[in-house]
């Protein structure tokens, strides 16, 4: 999906990439939103197994973040997208930093909302209670509404993965120090599936600016709990 600005002022693209369980579709009137107040062309796309793409392909490795950033390499140059912004959510976070680390040449910037670079144990928490509700309540029915007959098997590939004992020693602090582009750090203080210390591991490991926006009351989602708040501040990011 391109969404073009009413009044285009030039520049990069926008690109967003969604979180564990999102898609094209999740984001709403993000993308809208974000093209009028920034003036910048929005791109968003579907990962491999979410909403309208292929479903998955091999089983996921501790280094599939890896393998998804340099799928996003290629999908820039396949939609000729010279010069762009990320904004990555959650997951989309994680694997934007490690585009900007390993496949800078098309990234001037990045915004990371809720993303991670390690495993801590208030992401466990958070995604054994969704896989409770996948199994007791009606998770997995609203993620079908989105994702289709992939739903069950993008359940278990985002819990199985983060869950999974051969999982807890992921840790991308070490790839930061290649990310030079300005980096804008998002997420809210109440986020069930993170604590402050990825913010600040963020905002410390990378080589180039970094700014912390740690926003009070908002959990795990800010552009859509407060999407004025995180409207100004990508705004303020890109210069517009």
């Amino acid at each position: 999906m391109r969404v073009a600005p009413a009044r285009p002022r030039g520049g990069p693209v926008l690109v967003l990439l969604h979180d564990s369980l999102g898609s094209v579709a999740l984001w709403r009137d993000f993308p809208e939103r974000l093209a009028e107040a920034t003036g910048l062309e929005v791109l968003a796309y579907d990962r491999r197994g979410h909403g309208a793409s292929d479903p998955f392909g091999p089983a996921r490795t501790i280094r599939y973040m890896h393998e998804e950033a340099a799928t996003f390499a290629r999908v820039l140059e396949a939609l000729d997208v010279e010069d762009a912004v990320l904004f990555g959510h959650s997951d989309g976070g994680s694997i934007a930093l490690l585009a900007a680390a390993h496949h800078p040449r098309r990234i001037r910037g990045v915004i990371s909302e809720a993303a991670h670079v390690f495993v801590d144990e208030r992401t466990l928490e958070g995604v054994r209670a969704a896989q409770r509700a996948v199994a007791e309540g009606d998770l997995l029915a609203r993620i079908a509404k989105h994702h289709g007959p992939k739903a069950e098997a993008l359940a278990a590939a985002w819990t199985g993965t983060w869950l999974a004992p051969w999982y807890r020693g992921w840790n991308v602090e070490e790839d930061l120090r290649r990310i030079r582009c300005p980096v804008l750090v998002v997420q809210g203080e109440e986020d069930e599936y993170g604590t402050d210390a990825q913010v600040h591991a963020i905002a410390r490991g990378v080589s180039g600016p970094a700014r912390e926006l740690l926003l009070p009351g908002l959990r795990h989602t800010p552009h859509r709990e407060a999407p004025e708040l995180v409207l100004r501040a990508v705004a303020e990011f890109v210069g517009a």
